[in-house]
C-alpha cells in the first residue's frame, strides 16, 4: 500500500520531498489517513444477536399476585403487585353497571389499558366473563360464575377461549360459605381458594382478614410458567367486585 500526504491524504511517492498536490512538507514519517487506519487497528467485532424473550418472563407469568381493593361511595379501586410490591396494574370500578366492563391499566393515571373483562349476559348468577387481552384484542379465556355461588360456595369455571371447561376456583369450607352470607358479620369472615386445572390443584387464593377492604393473594404452587395468569386474576377481581358486594 503507497504513502499518503498527511496534509491532503493524496497518494505520494516515497521520494518526494513535498505533495505534489498540495505542495505540503513530507515529514520522514508519513502517517495513513485516519479512516484508513482505524479500520486496520480496530478488529471486526462478531455482533451476537441476542436469543428472542420468552414470554415466560412477563408480568402475567409470574407465581404471586396481590390484589388490594379500596371501596368507595361510587365504586371500588383495585391494585395489581407483584410479590415487592410492584404495581403492575390498576382498576377503578363504578357500581350499578347492568353489565360488568372492567378494564385495567397499566396505572393511575388509566392511560394504558393491558386487559379487559367483559361480561356477555346481563344476569350475573350464571354469567360468562371474557377476559380479554387490550394490545392484541384477542380473548384468554372465560370465566363462568357457577349458579350456586349465590348460595353456597363461590365457584368458579376457568374456559378457553372455545369456552371449554379445563378447570375451577372454588371455596374450601362450606361452612365459612355459609356463615359469610347468613350470619351477622359473616362478610368480615375470610376466603379461601383453590385453583385447579385438569383436576390438579395449581394455586392458592388466599383473602387477608380486613374490616374495610380487601386483599387477596394468589400462590403458584404448581403451573406451567407459559399459562398466562390474567384468567385467574380476572377471577380474582370478579370475587372482589361480585362475591363479597354482595355480602
Amino acid at each position: 500500500m503507497g504513502n499518503f500526504c498527511t496534509n491532503c491524504g493524496k497518494p505520494i511517492d516515497p521520494n518526494d520531498k513535498f505533495c505534489p498536490s498540495c505542495g505540503a512538507k513530507i515529514e520522514s514519517e508519513v502517517n495513513v489517513p485516519q479512516q484508513t487506519a482505524t479500520a486496520s487497528v480496530v478488529p471486526q467485532q462478531t455482533v451476537k444477536t441476542p436469543p428472542p424473550q420468552s414470554s415466560f418472563g412477563g408480568i402475567w407469568y409470574q407465581n404471586h399476585y396481590k390484589i388490594r381493593k379500596k371501596v368507595l361511595t361510587v365504586g371500588n379501586k383495585y391494585w395489581i403487585e407483584d410479590s415487592n410490591g410492584q404495581l403492575l396494574g390498576f382498576c377503578k370500578q363504578k357500581l350499578f353497571k347492568l353489565k360488568e366492563d372492567i378494564r385495567i391499566f397499566k396505572d393511575e393515571a388509566m392511560a394504558q389499558e393491558l386487559f379487559r373483562i367483559q361480561q356477555e349476559q346481563i344476569m350475573d348468577a350464571w354469567g360468562s366473563f371474557a377476559v380479554i387481552d387490550s394490545a392484541t384484542n384477542s380473548k384468554l379465556g372465560y370465566i363462568k360464575r357457577d349458579i350456586m355461588s349465590a348460595f353456597g360456595r363461590d365457584t368458579w369455571e376457568i374456559q378457553t377461549v372455545t369456552k371449554q371447561i379445563i378447570g375451577r376456583i372454588f371455596e374450601h369450607s362450606l361452612g365459612k360459605a355459609l356463615a359469610r352470607k347468613y350470619l351477622p358479620g359473616g362478610g368480615l369472615v375470610p376466603e379461601e381458594m383453590t385453583v385447579e386445572l385438569d383436576g390438579k390443584k395449581v394455586a392458592q387464593i388466599n383473602q387477608e382478614f380486613k374490616i374495610i377492604g380487601d386483599i387477596w393473594n394468589m400462590n403458584i404452587l404448581d403451573l406451567s410458567p407459559d399459562v398466562d395468569r390474567r384468567v385467574m386474576l380476572a377471577c380474582m377481581l370478579l370475587m372482589g367486585n361480585i362475591e363479597r358486594d354482595r355480602k
